[in-house]
């Protein structure tokens, strides 16, 4: 099983995984472990990551960025209205009311869903973590600002489940990073000490976030989180555009805005001059070329200007950071350390405003840009059965309180309840309980709508059915099950209906009629002087057992913003269709390349290694082709299909595999024969120590040596043949023997002398003899003496000067 973590953000993306040795954030093709979130659209496929950022100003108006927040939203949101001025791209509305990205795709007008592009870079991450794994990813944890409320958190749920990925939580990002600082740390308070309290505070491309946790051996608490969810690098770029957009329209005459190109060029510059004036406080230069009408630009800015520039965004740091202490109810003392991630809060001034609320310096242990992720794949591996993980709970928090409306059966009166208080402990459940005589309607909307970041403060409407009174005509307790669920999305999970039913006396009662109240306590001490009363006094007339029976029942929900399945299966078919399009366009590019880099690498090769190994009139046939070739592949081979491509690359390597063939054959065919000499010479030289009586050879029989001097002598035939024959043969003919063979008569040379040379002597027990103690002494030196000479003093076996075998010589042996 997989175990990733896939933290989404606005700019960009990261994944982590769990393998054996831990967590690790895992790498693209680029080798870059940050991928970004942008997809860009073209007449044959569509590119994700980095290869689209690198698209998005040649083709602006077909890229899409910055798309995360429009989840969940309706086009005539006044979010979406302000952000589509920004954008390189048109927002349209769908038919169901949200929000539509059009683009250009297979030269044609396509409309897509926000869920549809997030699931196309999901499609991406999921790719680079499979690749990685090199196993299939379906289980996941995704990472969600904790301020999304349950539209949004459906949405990207829609998201995961297009591209076939089973969403194992929505994690909220400050507590992947809070699990990730704590999970670690091994001098946390026990769970009867007072827990140790940190702060964490993520400023990232769009958005600020803090939250205070409550960390005890193996457990951890969120007890509050604040946001400003409008705050981020993103709003600190766009200071510094504005700034430059005024300088070039007084300094150049030129407007800016008016060439959405030129913008976005602006757009990067602006980021990589905001992360230099992080780490320098001098004059840095903004200098672009060809900026528009083919005029150059420049400016200058420092850090103290861009503070100044930046003093409003500044000044909205600390609402956050005071929200948070109100609602925890923590003084600034409470807090023990105060950790920050997130790329804006590498902002000198930032750090500076933080550290200045708490009292303290901020720290910087965790990976800014990656904790999340990693956050989120050790969530994965607690709640997968595959991996082994520390015990550690985890306890979130409802970021907004959550209230049920209802109407009464008699009165026009409504019935509000806040079921989940801001800052409750997240998953959660409660069981309410209504008197109803028939199917009603609740309502679940979010209490305080001012401080949700979303304009509909309704999250749904859900429909008891199947709702009836009593037989006697009584009403029916009707059970209802609310829920926060480990995605903190809110939904009333289950309904049931209490109804009695009379029992023979034959059958097991199961409750008491008089249970009325399924919270009523039993007395506390049975023998209770009422219960004494009860046994003096004269039976009474049997009443009937009552059975109660809970009966299940359906619920219809209406929620704000969900996708039906039918739209959601068209979804899914059609992801589907896209990466098998994008698969199949890679594959026709590859074999495009393929052929384009055999041309030059032949054409490089015919005038180094391989000029020998062709004939002069081939020579200059097969240049004549590879240039005929490259010529056709800028021209009518532009756009082929993959099959054309491939034809033409046979047709190259009809020419080019026998040159190939024949230079790597003119490499290794010596070594093969210097090696098969060898060991013709050993087994050769082992035979004649047989015929002059060698000690060593005794034990083998005489018919079996002949084998190996038949062996021998047959193979040394076999191979000066070759070899003559293969003298005569110039460079650019194929060879007589290719390297593969000679490497067969190695093996069938060894597999035949080999057993026979290498059998073991027959054990003979020696009888017991005493001997003086020198005497074994004495023995062991001669015996000692004679291994060294059979070890060192020996005759090298290539002695002999005509024993070396090279393609121009034969070897002669006479063995007999």
């Amino acid at each position: 099983m997989s175990v990733v973590g896939l933290d989404v953000g606005s700019q960009s993306c990261y994944i982590a995984v769990a393998r054996a040795g831990g967590i690790e954030t895992i790498a693209n093709e680029f080798s870059d472990r940050c991928t970004p979130s942008v997809i860009s659209f073209g007449p044959k496929n569509r590119t994700i990551g980095v290869a689209a950022k690198n698209q998005q100003i040649t083709h602006a108006n077909n890229t899409v960025s910055n798309f995360k927040r429009f989840h969940g939203r309706a086009f005539s949101d006044p979010f979406i209205q302000k952000e589509k001025e920004n954008l390189s791209y048109d927002l349209v509305p769908m038919k169901n009311g949200g929000v539509g990205i059009k683009v250009m795709y297979m030269d044609e007008e396509h409309l897509f869903s926000v869920e549809q592009i997030t699931a196309m870079l999901l499609t991406k991450l999921k790719e680079t973590a499979e690749s990685n794994l090199k196993k299939p990813v379906t289980d996941c944890v995704i990472s969600v600002p904790s301020f999304f409320t349950d539209a949004e958190r459906r949405s990207v749920l829609d998201a995961a489940q297009i591209v076939g990925l089973n969403c194992l939580r929505l994690m909220n990002d400050m507590t992947a990073v809070a699990l990730n600082y704590g999970i670690y740390k091994q001098d946390l308070p026990g769970l009867d000490e007072k827990p140790r309290i940190v702060v964490f505070v993520d400023m990232g491309h769009s958005a600020f976030q803090v939250s205070a946790c409550a960390f005890n051996k193996g457990k951890l608490k969120v007890l509050g989180t604040a946001f400003d969810p409008f705050l981020g690098g993103k709003n600190f770029d766009e200071k510094l555009v504005e700034h430059f957009c005024a300088e070039f329209k007084t300094k150049y005459k030129l407007d800016t805005k008016s060439k959405i190109r030129a913008l976005l060029r602006l757009y990067q510059e602006c980021e990589k001059l905001k992360k230099l004036m992080s780490s320098n406080s001098t004059d840095l230069p903004l200098n672009i070329e060809c900026f528009m009408n083919d005029k150059d630009v420049s400016g200058k800015m420092n850090r103290a200007q861009f503070e100044e520039l930046c003093a409003e965004l500044l000044q909205r740091i600390e609402a956050p950071l005071y929200s948070l202490m109100e609602h925890t109810q923590l003084k600034v003392e409470d807090v023990s350390a105060v950790e920050i991630v997130g790329g804006a809060t590498r902002i000198p001034t930032v750090k500076e405003k933080i550290a200045k609320f708490f009292g303290k310096d901020v720290s910087t242990t965790l990976n800014a840009d990656e904790a999340v992720a990693r956050g989120c794949a050790l969530q994965c591996a607690i709640l997968s059965p595959a991996f082994k993980v520390r015990e550690f709970s985890v306890t979130d928090a409802v970021p907004f309180p959550i209230s049920l409306v209802w109407s009464h059966d008699s009165e026009d009166t409504e019935g509000v309840h806040e079921v989940f208080s801001r800052n409750h402990a997240a998953p959660f459940s409660k069981v309410l309980t209504f008197l109803r005589s028939g199917p009603f309607e609740l309502e679940a909307f979010y209490s305080d709508p001012q401080g949700v970041p979303y304009p509909e403060a309704k999250i749904g409407r859900f429909i008891v059915q199947n709702v009836s009174a009593q037989k006697d005509g009584e009403k029916s307790r009707v059970k209802v099950k609310v829920r926060v669920n480990s995605h903190g999305i809110f939904t009333i999970s289950t309904a049931s209906m209490v109804e009695k039913v009379p029992t023979a006396e034959s059958e097991l009662p199961s409750v008491e009629a008089d249970m009325e109240c399924p919270s009523q306590k039993p007395p506390e001490n049975p023998d209770s002087d009422a219960n004494e009363k009860k046994v003096d006094q004269p039976p009474e007339a049997k009443k009937p057992k009552i059975k109660v029976v809970n009966v299940e029942l359906p619920i219809e929900a209406n929620l704000v913003w969900q996708l039906g399945k039918d739209l959601l299966n068209m979804y899914i078919e059609t992801e589907g269709k896209m990466i098998m399009q994008d698969k199949l366009e890679k594959e026709r590019n590859d074999a495009k390349n393929a052929v384009e880099e055999y041309v030059y690498e032949f054409r490089d090769k015919l005038f180094g290694p391989y000029e020998k190994f062709i004939s002069e009139q081939e020579h200059q046939n097969f240049l004549r082709l590879l240039t005929e070739t490259e010529d056709w592949l800028y021209e009518d081979g532009e756009d082929q299909s993959k099959q054309a491509y491939v034809d033409k690359l046979e047709e190259l390597m009809k020419i080019g595999t026998p040159i190939k063939v024949r230079f790597l054959e003119a490499e290794e065919r010596p070594k093969m024969f210097e090696e098969l000499g060898q060991r013709l010479q050993h087994y050769a030289k082992m035979a004649a120590d047989f015929r002059n009586h060698d000690e060593k050879y005794n034990h083998i029989d005489e018919s079996e040596m002949k084998k190996v001097e038949k062996c021998v002598n047959e193979v040394m035939e076999w191979m000066n043949n070759v070899m003559n024959a293969q003298a005569r043969k110039s460079l650019n003919q194929d060879p007589v023997v290719r390297a593969q063979e000679i490497k067969a008569k190695i093996k069938e040379l060894n597999n035949t002398c080999e057993p026979v040379v290498t059998q073991p002597k027959p054990k003979i027990e020696s009888p017991k003899l005493e001997r003086t103690p020198n005497g074994p002494n004495t023995d062991k030196k001669e015996d000692n003496l004679d291994q060294g000479k059979t070890s060192f003093g020996a005759e090298p076996p290539h002695q002999n000067g005509d024993c070396h075998p090279t393609e121009k010589s034969s070897v002669n042996m006479d063995l007999d």
